[in-house]
This record gives structure tokens, sequence and C-alpha cells, in this order.
């Protein structure tokens, strides 16, 4: 199996340079040279198989013959030993029609531990057979950091900078990262956005020779990894649910448009998938973008859901890759175009295929607490605000059709936004051990500016030091 640059301008890869790399030389992200294909049969028999068994089954048709099944599945095992549920992402109805997949049973509490914790192993093993050491930059909305800090801290091969945005998550999300006492771990509060950090991120890999220099690798969802590991969910719930005999549709919650490109991924490899429903908060710019057919950048609103707070998605480059039938020239072209004006104006052709799967739908902060509310009333189920948006969305759209059933990703424990639960539903969440203990610990944090010269000299101080 090999991957190439969404911008067509580097040369294909393997599976373990592609985990190690994070983006391509020229600035792309990668994608499989070809997606693999699984059979309606290869599909209906993950019914009733453990999660890990799946996820190996998945990951060996990314990986082709660079990882052994075997390593596959013991790294599986490994990364789910942890999780409280035996289910990992375990499926709760919600209504007659519609469940929650719950992805927040990791030991941070969102769905950024089921491929933080895979992607771990896998560096794990890949560094091991190249005999070298990583310098990792994760920047985050919230989740990200803190599943980084717990699946890489403490690794020997690893060093991590974790950049975050001062002041724009909830305390539980920023006690994940800055909390840890390993040494192989630093966070960064930045003066700025998430969209400050990630485009800071990138300016690091294209920064000429610092790459090399620290070996630098990246966490984020513009990890091909990360979205190789994501696919496994929308397998085992819509399996559960009577795929691939029947289809199922998904609502995700989405920022950076990860979560919501691994279902994209799910179907391209077979999965009867009817419609993904984009759910946005007010950053609404992917929702915008397949409603409108205008990509357009605009400025980051603060709200409940902060994971979300992003107008610059990453994964929208890949999305736009697939739909002007993968021509990186063309691809490259408009990216460059976004950086200097801000705006794509997609093709109508990329437009129509984009719909074809996709709906964008944007729900406004009343919406989004009056759902936390009537959710925990009508269901008894305490959601948290970044699911409330995704259940909004379904509840607006719903499914093509009334006999598929409805998929919302429940990204977050509300354990994680505990004060905009309560201000939302009137009602105080039960904090696991693995919150209330955070409180007792003292953080480390470095605050620096959202300038890429001063984050530059910090990383290559702590990668040498």
């Amino acid at each position: 199996m090999r991957y190439i640059s969404t911008r067509g301008e580097a040369p294909a890869i393997g599976f373990l340079d592609a985990v190690l790399a994070g983006l391509a030389p020229d600035g792309g992200l990668y994608v499989p040279e070809v997606w693999p294909l699984l059979t309606q049969d290869e599909i209906a028999d993950f019914a009733g198989r453990p999660y890990p068994e799946v996820c190996a089954a998945i990951l060996a048709r990314f990986a082709g013959d660079a990882i052994p099944h075997v390593d596959l599945l013991e790294m599986a095992n490994e990364a789910y030993a942890g999780f409280t549920r035996s289910a990992v992402t375990p499926l709760r109805q919600l209504s007659p029609s519609t469940w929650l997949l719950e992805l927040f049973h990791g030991p941070t509490l969102a769905f950024k531990d089921v491929a933080m914790q895979l992607l771990a192993r896998l560096y794990e093993h890949a560094l091991t057979a190249k005999g070298q050491t990583l310098t990792v930059v994760c920047a985050t909305s919230g989740d990200t950091g803190g599943a980084a800090v717990e699946a890489l801290g403490g690794l020997k091969s690893v060093r991590l900078v974790v950049l975050f945005p001062d002041g724009k998550i909830s305390e539980v999300q920023r006690r994940f990262m800055t909390t840890s006492a390993r040494d192989n771990v630093r966070c960064v509060a930045v003066d700025g956005t998430f969209d400050d950090c990630q485009a800071i991120l990138k300016s690091l890999f294209q920064a000429q020779g610092f790459p090399q220099a620290v070996n630098l690798a990246a966490v984020n969802s513009i990890n091909w990894a990360r979205i190789a590991a994501q696919t496994v969910y929308y397998f085992t719930a819509a399996v559960a649910l009577g795929a691939p005999q029947r289809p199922v549709s998904f609502a995700v919650p989405t920022g950076n448009f990860g979560d919501a490109f691994a279902g994209f991924a799910a179907q391209r490899m077979g999965l009867p998938i009817e419609r993904i429903i984009v759910a946005t908060n007010s950053n609404d710019i992917v929702a915008r973008a397949i409603e409108t057919g205008r990509y357009a950048r605009g400025p980051v609103a603060q709200t409940q859901s902060p994971a979300m707070d992003i107008q610059v998605s990453s994964n929208f480059e890949r999305l736009y890759f697939e739909a002007v039938e993968r021509e990186g020239l063309e691809t490259s072209r408009a990216m460059r175009a976004f950086a200097e004006s801000g705006v794509i104006e997609i093709p109508p052709k990329a437009l129509g295929s984009i719909r074809e799967l996709f709906v964008g739908v944007g729900v406004s902060e009343a919406e989004t607490a009056k759902t936390m509310v009537s959710t925990f009333h009508e269901s008894g189920e305490l959601i948290d605000p970044h699911t409330a948006v995704a259940v909004a969305a379904a509840s607006r759209i719903g499914s093509k059709r009334r006999q598929t059933p409805l998929v919302v990703l429940s990204t977050a424990h509300p354990a994680k936004f505990p004060e905009a639960v309560r201000a939302a539903a009137g009602v105080d969440v039960t904090l696991p051990n693995s919150v209330r203990g955070l409180v007792k610990k003292p953080e480390r944090i470095d605050r620096l500016p959202a300038d890429l010269a001063t984050i530059k000299a910090y990383v290559r101080d702590f990668a040498g030091a």
C-alpha cells in the first residue's frame, strides 16, 4: 500500500513513512494511492467480533505488507485494553431510529483516544524498525492534546509539544494536558486561536530544513493513521445495525473534519453509508461550503463546544482532492489560493460529488443548549455540547429514508464540559475519578505568542535537550 499527497508534487511513500510524516513535503496531506475495498461478506463477518479484531482487519488493508497482521492485532488489543467498555465504542439507543455511538470511554474521555492510543503503538513499531526518535508537535482545540499526552507521554523515542489556544478550552480539557509530569511532554498556551496553532504547525513542516533537523511528526488528523483508526467505529456501528444488508446514516460533530472524512473513507472501502450529516457550531465553514459551494474563512467564534471552534478545516483538503477526481495540481492551486484569499469556490461538478454523501448543518448556541436539555428530559441521556450539536443537526435533517438507522457520534463525555452542561441542562455532571484527580495535580504550562519564529525556536530547543 502506497500513499500520495493531495497536492501531487511529492513522491509516493509506504504506510510506516506516512504514519511518521504528517504533512507531505509539498504541503499536502497523504491519502491511499488506491482505496482498499472490502467485500460485503467481509463486512458482514465483522458482526459480533471484538473491536480489536475488526480494527486489525481494517488497518491491515491500509498497512499492506508493512506490518504483520499479528502485530496489528497485538497493538489493537493493547490500545483498547484500558477502555472502560469492552465494546470500546458502544451504541446506545436514543430514539426508535437514532443511536448514540459513545466514543468517550478511553482514558481522556474523548473520541481522540480511539485513534491516539493506536497511533502511539504504531509510532513505537515504526520507530523501533527504523531506529529513530521523533519530535511530535500537536495543535489542539482541546481534546487531541490530552489524548496525545496520555498516549505518548513516557515514550522514550518521542518528544511531544502541545500547542493550544490560551483561555479557549475547558478547564478539564486543559488539565488533561498540563498535569502530566512526563519529561518528554511540553504544553504551550498560545496567545491566539486554534487556527493560529494549526497554521504554525503547518508552517513548521514547510520551514526549510526544520522537519529534518528535529525529525518532526504530527498527531493531528493531518496524520493518515488517525483517519484510518477512526474508520473502524463506522464499520462496527453500521454492522451492529444491519449493514451491509441495509445502509446506515451518521451525524458527525466536526471542526477539523477528520472524523467526518473517516466516514467518507469507510464508504469508499465498501460500507453502505446513506448520508453523513456534517454538524458544526457557529464556526460553520464546512457546513456552509457544502450548502453554498463557497469554502470561506471567517473569524473564530468562541462557543460552548470549543473543540469545534475552527475556521480552517485541514481535512477538507482531502475531500476536495477526491471531489476534483484526485487532481493534485488543482487541489494545490485551490489550497494556495485559500491561504491567500481565505476563499475557495468549489467547482460545480466537485460540489455535486460532495453532496452525494454529505449534507451540512450549522447549529446555533441556543439550539445546542436547548438540545442538551431536551435530550436529557426525553431520554435521560446527559450529553456534552459537541454531541448536542450533532443531535440537533440529526433532528433537523435525519436519514434520507425513514427505515435507515441514524447514528450520532458522541465525541466527548459530559464531564469534560461540566460548566456548559450545568448552564444548559441545570444538571451537575458526575465526575469520573480520572477527572476528580486532575484538580489536585499541579499544572505545567509555557505561554508563548502566536509567532512562528518563537515557537520554532522553542521546539528546536526542546528537541535538542
